[in-house]
Formats: C-alpha cells, sequence, structure tokens
C-alpha cells in the first residue's frame, strides 16, 4: 500500500512538472514595447503571427505602450527559417515579393494542415506517390542554393501573417504543367506566373 501510494505521489508530481514545461515553453521571449513598435513590426522581429502574439498576450485590440512587456510565441527554428528561406529562393526567383510570400505561405498552410507532415523540413521534403518530391528544387537539387535577401524577408512576412490568407496549399505555373489534377484546384490567388490553389 505505501509503495502504491508513493508511485501516485511521485506520478502525479511528474505530470505537473510536464504540464507546467509544457506551458512555460509557450512563451519563448519576452519584448519590451518601446515606442514606434506595433503588434505587425514585433512579429516580423521575431518571425511570428500577429494573431498568436495577441492571443498569447490576450490582446484584442491593436493598443500597446512603452514599456509594457509582451510574451512572444514559439517560432520556427533557424534552421527551419533558411530552409523555408532557400525554397522560396528556389520555387518563386524572378517572380514578384508578394509571390515570394505566398510560396512561404503555402508551405507553412501545409504544415498546419492535416493532410501534410507537421514541419518545415517534413512538408518540404515530402515525397510523391510516383518516387518523386513535392517540390521541384528538392528534386533538382536547387533547394541547396543560398537564399537572397528578399525570399528571406518574404519567410519573415508570411511567418508574421501565418494563419491568415486565403488558404493555399498548392502553387504552380500554368505555362510549365501539364498536370490535370493541380489545374482542377481552386484558384485563390494569381501573382506573376503563379497560380495559387487549395
Amino acid at each position: 500500500m505505501k509503495k502504491l501510494k508513493k508511485l501516485v505521489i511521485v506520478s502525479t508530481l511528474a505530470l505537473s512538472l510536464f504540464a507546467f514545461n509544457s506551458t512555460s515553453e509557450a512563451a519563448s521571449a519576452v519584448h519590451t514595447v518601446k515606442s514606434g513598435d506595433t503588434f505587425y513590426s514585433i512579429s516580423k522581429h521575431y518571425g511570428v503571427p500577429v494573431a498568436a502574439l495577441k492571443k498569447l498576450n490576450n490582446k484584442t485590440t491593436n493598443i500597446i505602450y512603452p514599456g509594457q512587456k509582451l510574451s512572444i510565441p514559439q517560432t520556427i527554428s533557424a534552421a527551419d527559417k533558411d530552409l523555408l528561406a532557400r525554397i522560396v529562393h528556389s520555387e518563386a526567383k524572378g517572380e514578384p515579393y508578394a509571390g515570394k510570400v505566398a510560396v512561404a505561405t503555402v508551405v507553412l498552410n501545409r504544415v498546419d494542415h492535416s493532410s501534410f507532415p507537421n514541419t518545415v523540413k517534413g512538408v518540404i521534403y515530402e515525397r510523391t506517390s510516383n518516387g518523386g518530391y513535392a517540390f521541384s528544387p528538392v528534386q533538382n537539387g536547387t533547394i541547396n542554393q543560398s537564399a537572397d535577401w528578399s525570399s528571406k524577408r518574404a519567410v519573415e512576412e508570411a511567418l508574421a501573417f501565418r494563419g491568415q490568407g486565403n488558404g493555399s496549399l498548392y502553387f504552380y505555373n500554368p505555362k510549365k504543367t501539364s498536370n490535370k489534377w493541380i489545374q482542377s484546384r481552386q484558384v485563390t490567388v494569381v501573382i506573376g506566373n503563379h497560380r495559387f490553389a487549395k
């Protein structure tokens, strides 16, 4: 009986510690608001969605004050940001800046969607049913090229507005594909040479 009590107490303590750690890890940093700061500028700086920043801090308006402390939600790792910027650079080279943001958004939308892997790396390196890769730069190796400044900036903007937009899960260049399935998807927006769809 004594051993059973100890086991229950130890188990309860372990669960309590786990719950505490999970909750405390929801915020990865604290930001002190400076004059001129906005939710958007803070979210871009940390690479987190505006909606997540406001939700974590129980804010329903856009009003913040200098000196105010804001908890910053966790974001993706630096390695994932670099990988995301490289796929944007490879897929959207020569496209308008808005198209680069939209490509990064497609990857993030897939991470958040139940039909796709739940990590940036998992989405980018996902295999297709025919044995290839979901993204052609992975197949042809251009994913290994360094990302340019505008692709890195596009990733930060896509992260800041994560969860907003038209829910695009795919994009394609109609001049470069004959795939009937992708062309049958509902188009959400056209930017440059790309059609974005869901």
